[in-house]
């Protein structure tokens, strides 16, 4: 292995970021809010569509599964497009998704717009991180996630306590049109800010054929495991979160937006943190996240009926949860170097198979009379599955890598499909100089 790389001059160690890359941010933070925000405004759209709590719940999981639908399919149809030219396309279907669900009628016209806006949103998420990642250099992608997955966390500071807020003040539907208003804002500055890009051509271009060998490789796999993993126990609590702190620990509903901010203050202070430190201590940062999530989650469960204690937690499982994203989110594209824009949409849809399967096994809990205490030993038992993939992962990280370094050590040529998964998983690694085992 190399003793030096360019990478850890200091000039790559201070790389500054695009501004296109925070204008995805921004748009993010759009997307997020109308993806978090029924947390907050769960009760009253439950009263005003006379829906139960629970199939009030099942918005949160239609939004997840039309990001699991559209995230691979629309980066493979759109593959050979403009980036740019697509991000326009998305954010504007987007935004009439939110006008659709603003003058629903119905639960079903509702259940709907959710669906259509969340396709929309996957196929945001999945080029956005392609273009994000193709602006920085490889030392510094879990520093660019970091930016866009900021954009989730301040989307839970303030537009999801805002959409809670409107939800009280004026009505449920008053919050998507506040998220209609902010995808018009977010369109702007993509269009004036995102530079334009050229879909390659002759052998450069990319092809749906080539992008689909990364599911041939078991880390992709366990990557994908792990984020949905995570992310289902994330969910199965934060999706419920607005009727265990009124029914459970007997706050007001006054208090819901308050604390939704909270939970978002730690999630913006848990994605500065994993961002500054996932490029160098990739799976140590996921270690120490999905563990602490765990344990958050465990202690919840105990204490849900005490509102102090409560609070407290909230704000720690915001950190600890986003603290292992911008992690999770290189760690995919790392295993999957060789197909970024699908790498982006499996990433993607990863997360949304999480938040499908958390409000949907959160449901079934509540369901089944256990009560909203209940809803967070589900989100431990999930957590601790995702420490189990996350162990897994980095066995064989460390396994593959050591054979390379055997091979070449030996003066035997290591074989291709054995360099290209050592490669890829290896990047971040290399980037700082580093043998295989840095992580």
């Amino acid at each position: 292995m190399p003793t030096h790389s360019p990478a850890r001059s200091p000039k790559a160690a201070r790389v500054r970021m695009p501004v296109a890359v925070y204008v995805l941010g921004l748009s993010v933070f759009a997307l997020g809010t109308s993806e978090f925000m029924l947390a907050g405004i769960l009760e009253p759209l439950a009263r005003d569509m006379d829906v139960s709590i629970p199939k009030a719940g099942l918005l949160v999981s239609a939004f997840a599964i039309g990001m699991v639908v559209g995230a691979p399919a629309l980066a493979a149809a759109t593959l050979r497009l403009p980036r740019r030219t697509t991000l326009i396309a998305l954010l504007t279907v987007f935004g009439l998704g939110q006008v659709a669900g603003a003058v629903a009628p119905t639960y079903a016209v509702l259940f709907a717009s959710r669906v259509l806006s969340a396709l929309a949103c996957a196929g945001f998420w999945a080029v956005g991180a392609a273009v994000a990642i193709s602006l920085v250099p490889v030392n510094a992608r879990a520093r660019a996630m970091a930016i866009m997955v900021g954009g989730l966390s301040i989307a839970n500071i303030a537009g999801v306590p805002a959409g809670a807020f409107l939800g009280q003040h004026a009505g449920w539907r008053s919050a998507f049109w506040a998220v209609a208003a902010m995808s018009a804002v977010a369109l702007v500055g993509v269009v004036t800010l995102v530079p334009r890009t050229r879909p390659a051509t002759g052998a450069d271009a990319p092809r749906l054929r080539n992008e689909l060998r990364i599911y041939a490789d078991r880390q992709v796999w366990l990557a994908l495991a792990t984020i949905a993993l995570n992310a289902a126990a994330v969910f199965a609590l934060f999706s419920y979160l607005s009727p265990l702190l009124t029914d459970t620990a007997g706050l007001a509903e006054s208090w819901v937006p308050w604390i939704l901010g909270l939970f978002g203050v730690g999630a913006l202070a848990g994605t500065a943190v994993g961002g500054r430190i996932a490029d160098a201590h990739l799976f140590g940062t996921m270690y120490a996240g999905i563990a602490a999530s765990t344990v958050v989650l465990g202690v919840l469960a105990l204490v849900a009926h005490n509102p102090a204690a409560t609070v407290v937690l909230a704000f720690m499982l915001g950190f600890t949860a986003f603290l292992t994203a911008p992690a999770l989110n290189a760690r995919m594209f790392n295993v999957a170097n060789a197909a970024p824009t699908l790498a982006g949409a499996t990433t993607t849809a990863s997360f949304n198979i999480g938040n499908t399967l958390g409000p949907w096994l959160g449901g079934l809990v509540i369901g089944a009379g256990w009560g909203y205490p209940a809803v967070a030993w589900t989100g431990a038992a999930l957590a601790a599955a995702a420490v189990g993939t996350t162990a897994v992962a980095s066995r064989l990280h460390r396994r593959v890598a050591a054979t390379r370094v055997v091979a070449g050590g030996a003066g035997t040529a290591a074989s291709p499909a054995a360099d290209a998964s050592v490669d890829a998983s290896v990047d971040a690694s290399a980037a700082y100089g580093r043998g295989p085992s840095a992580h």
